[in-house]
């Protein structure tokens, strides 16, 4: 496998990236006065809070008496809902917030490739997964979009080309789905530190490591450096994955050139839009 194709994508993809109480009883004396009866002061357990309702007897002449009734329990907060392809569109980082790159929409092409991407070790599938802007878990909604960093002025040959650009995949869950696809990817991480064969488009790529550190930014995030060696050259991806509620924002770097840089604005502008 070619270090371009891993480090981001064909030629064709560069062309195209320019184109979150009182407990009230009752006992009745006589006929049936109502009254308060003292809680005992060593009680070991407080009792309940209740209200009361008034039961009017049917006997002509007998008192009223209250009757201590439990008072309902709390509804419990309804779980959060994914949001919609459409909705999170609206929410993926555009040029309007970086000047300094320009966007392209992720093809369907790329995607079924990254689909099809796989590792010789299953612990690895939910990074691999990450590296191709395919989502981990029951994802209900997803949007893409990429960013590539305009090249500096006066940058001309392999350093023009070698500009660094970044995948960015919003895909939101029902329930706790989001929190389980990062444990997922975290926990990935862990388990191939050390490395793992990948395979795509029918070619092999030896990753000699996997580094991860928590990022501190969203609710959660965590940093991934994959690192190769493609024809005696040093290849490297960025990734950082963020949790905001119930949606996660992924966002993979890689250069032509090799080495990319890590992705640090893009993420910060794509999360400042999650809100």
């Amino acid at each position: 496998m070619s270090a371009a194709w891993w480090a981001g994508s064909s030629e064709a993809w560069w062309a195209a990236s320019y184109t979150t109480s009182s407990l009230l009883t009752s006992d009745v004396y006589g006929r049936g006065t109502p009254v308060t009866r003292p809680r005992p002061t060593d009680a070991p357990h407080p009792a309940a809070p209740t209200a009361s309702v008034t039961y009017t007897p049917a006997t002509p002449g007998e008192l009223p008496q209250s009757i201590p009734v439990s008072a309902p329990a709390p509804s419990a907060a309804p779980a959060a809902k994914a949001k919609t392809d459409a909705e999170l569109a609206g929410l993926l980082v555009t040029q309007a917030e970086l000047a300094d790159h320009q966007f392209a929409a992720v093809p369907s092409t790329e995607v079924a490739i990254g689909s099809a991407a796989a590792s010789d070790k299953a612990a690895c599938q939910p990074v691999v997964k990450t590296q191709g802007t395919v989502t981990v878990g029951e994802a209900l909604g997803v949007a893409r979009t990429k960013a590539v960093a305009k090249p500096k002025e006066g940058a001309s040959g392999l350093e023009a080309l070698g500009a660094t650009r970044t995948s960015v995949t919003l895909s939101s869950y029902d329930g706790k789905g989001a929190e389980e696809a990062f444990a997922a990817i975290k926990a990935a991480a862990t388990a191939c530190a050390g490395g793992f064969t990948l395979t795509m488009e029918g070619e092999t790529t030896k990753i000699e490591k996997v580094t991860s550190t928590d990022a501190p930014i969203g609710d959660e995030a965590i940093a991934l450096t994959l690192e190769a060696d493609v024809e005696g050259e040093k290849v490297t991806s960025e990734t950082v994955v963020v949790r905001k509620g119930n949606t996660l924002a992924t966002h993979t770097a890689s250069s032509l050139a090799g080495v990319a840089d890590k992705p640090t604005v893009v993420v910060a502008a794509q999360v400042k839009k999650l809100g």
